[in-house]
């Protein structure tokens, strides 16, 4: 039998066969050229920007410090001098720091500033109403007897003040502009509309043209946002093992690492704009929504233990994205002077050692 007989018989056979043999024989051909498209354009952003040094810092954020028992100023000098993380992600919780309308009190943040200025390092600042840890939104309680209109004026203003006040600092780096405010099902949040975002970062722009705002996008969505407001700067927050409260277990993420940086290649090619990992999960996730200090040791762990947490930076060093923010900082620092355990600490050490 020819080589070209035997190709005509198979292809009979399988335009013979049934209907959903067909189906999934072309579902799964499909499937195999949508993941190798996927991948592609992953290696492609990973080329283009591997020149680029990595930057790896933490968020930080002194009420979370606090919920856990500790000094703020405390646990914040040990990132710096102990890890020697350089790179911060801060917060400017507008409950916070406009107790009363047009009253501003910068005291909280002046002296997170000083601490990274000195330590010679930079800060992406999160701005707006929506910022990291729950509720998400913090706003103040007088803001939320008022209109909507009168609360987005006093908003930005207050964002002005924000900008006005930190755009000279040699720390400040970038804005975060309404985290993750795509998120809609997530935090006690009214929605935040797109038009109020591209307000927002209009009136940044106005007083500090200089540095970028950055918008961040939810965790695993792979739908590229295409629509005003357009940001200098794309961010993607990764959770990779959570509790899912619809089984009642631990559920891990199954993207790769290099799922990230396709996100990261189609944004880049749909709006020529890089993207930052600006979340990667570096702490426990408890079961059934109770917090950490209520959560036993072994049960963290089977959440997050030193294997994890050393797996989690290599993941984002693995990702290609030359700047990543761990999540959880504060948290290790809780399991090494609340539980005696320094274990995460140590880990922490290693890897910040390696870079910058």
């Amino acid at each position: 039998m020819t080589e070209k007989s035997t190709k005509t018989n198979a292809l009979g056979r399988f335009w013979r066969a049934s209907a959903w043999h067909k189906f999934w024989i072309i579902f799964a051909l499909s499937l195999l050229v949508i993941i190798g498209g996927m991948y592609g354009v992953a290696r492609w952003y990973q080329a283009s920007v591997r020149s680029q040094p990595l930057q790896m810092g933490a968020s930080f954020i002194p009420a979370y410090a606090e919920s856990l028992e500790l000094d703020a100023e405390e646990t914040m000098d040990a990132m710096i001098n102990e890890l020697g993380v350089r790179h911060f992600r801060l917060v400017s919780y507008w409950n916070q720091l406009e107790p009363t309308p047009g009253q501003y009190n910068f005291e909280l943040l002046d002296w997170q500033f000083e601490k990274v200025e000195q330590a010679g390092g930079t800060v992406t600042l999160s701005v707006g109403m929506r910022q990291p840890r729950w509720p998400e939104c913090h706003i103040p309680e007088w803001a939320t007897k008022i209109s909507e209109e009168q609360r987005n004026q006093h908003l930005n203003q207050f964002i002005a003040a924000i900008a006005e006040r930190y755009k000279d600092s040699p720390a400040l780096q970038s804005y975060q502009l309404e985290n993750e405010f795509l998120l809609h099902q997530f935090g006690e949040c009214s929605q935040i509309e797109p038009e109020q975002v591209i307000q927002e970062m209009a009136t940044i722009k106005a007083i500090d043209p200089e540095h970028p705002v950055v918008i961040s996008r939810s965790n695993n969505f792979p739908l590229v946002p295409l629509r005003e407001p357009i940001p200098d700067e794309y961010a993607i927050s990764v959770y990779r093992r959570v509790w899912d409260t619809n089984t009642n277990r631990y559920f891990q993420y199954p993207f790769p690492n290099w799922y990230y940086a396709f996100l990261a290649g189609m944004q880049k090619i749909v709006h020529g704009k890089d993207s930052i990992l600006h979340e990667l999960q570096a702490e426990a996730w408890p079961p059934n929504g109770q917090s950490i200090t209520e959560t036993t040791l072994e049960e963290q762990n089977k959440s997050l233990d030193p294997q994890r947490l050393q797996a989690t930076f290599q993941f984002g060093r693995d990702t290609g994205l030359r700047e990543v923010y761990l999540w959880g900082a504060e948290y290790w620092y809780y399991r090494k002077v609340k539980l005696n355990d320094p274990s995460l600490w140590q880990i922490a050490q290693q890897e910040f050692k390696q870079v910058d």
